[in-house]
């Protein structure tokens, strides 16, 4: 597996809303195994600005707390796969369950 996976986080964990994240951990993944990690500041909150900046970035997953129905939708237009309501764990984590084949979506932690 070859992806760019991208966290949304606060304080360097996962935030409970992406669009209202500190910055984003960028993930690069090349053979099954995290190879980097950058962490990049998003541009300003706007609708639909973050998941144009993620894809601009080539980014294909997000894995995040929460997240309203009407961004997974356009992170969905811009090909980009979503997992939200993830269990806590360390950003690291995420990121091999991810590459484990193990990710699922749980319970919204946005309320939008």
């Amino acid at each position: 597996m070859n992806k760019k996976i991208a966290i949304p986080t606060t304080s360097n964990a996962l935030s409970a809303h992406f669009g209202h994240c500190e910055k984003f951990a960028i993930y690069n993944v090349e053979d099954n195994k995290i190879v980097s990690t950058e962490m990049i500041a998003p541009p300003p909150h706007e609708p639909g600005s973050h998941p144009k900046f993620l894809r601009e970035l080539g980014c294909e997953v997000i894995i995040g707390g929460g997240m309203g129905s009407r961004a997974q939708g356009l992170f969905a237009d811009n090909n980009i796969e979503v997992f939200i309501g993830v269990p806590d764990q360390s950003l690291e984590e995420l990121v091999q369950t991810y590459i484990n084949g193990q990710m699922v979506s749980g319970g919204n932690l946005c309320d939008h």
